[in-house]
């Protein structure tokens, strides 16, 4: 059974830090691409960034130069590190690993950018 748990969400002030994690159980970790989605209240969900299985990474514009993607193979997990938070990137935040035609979802982590 597939499993992605998200944590490391949370409550922060404009301009703070959080760092996200997705624990992933069920696949052969390392060769799956793994991302990051959010979906804000009456919002499109976004895609956030992604990291290949081989490293490369993309980012939204929205933010570029502020968060960063990356993974790690031995513990199964990829980690989404968020710096200079702003209201705007309040959302639900969701991992998932694609691999083909299979991609698999985690639960999602309340993250609330608010002074």
């Amino acid at each position: 059974q597939v499993r992605l748990v998200e944590s490391g969400g949370g409550l922060v002030q404009p301009g703070g830090s959080l760092r996200l994690s997705c624990a992933a159980s069920g696949i052969i970790f390392s060769i799956y691409h793994m991302g990051w989605y959010r979906q804000a209240p009456g919002k499109q969900r976004e895609l956030v960034a992604t990291i290949t299985n081989a490293g490369s990474t993309r980012y939204a514009d929205s933010v570029k130069g502020r968060f960063t993607i990356s993974r790690d193979n031995a513990e199964k997990s990829a980690t989404l590190q968020m710096n200079s938070l702003n209201p705007e990137d309040t959302a639900v935040y969701y991992c998932y690993a694609e691999r083909s035609i299979n991609k698999y979802w985690g639960q999602g982590t309340q993250v609330t950018v608010s002074s």
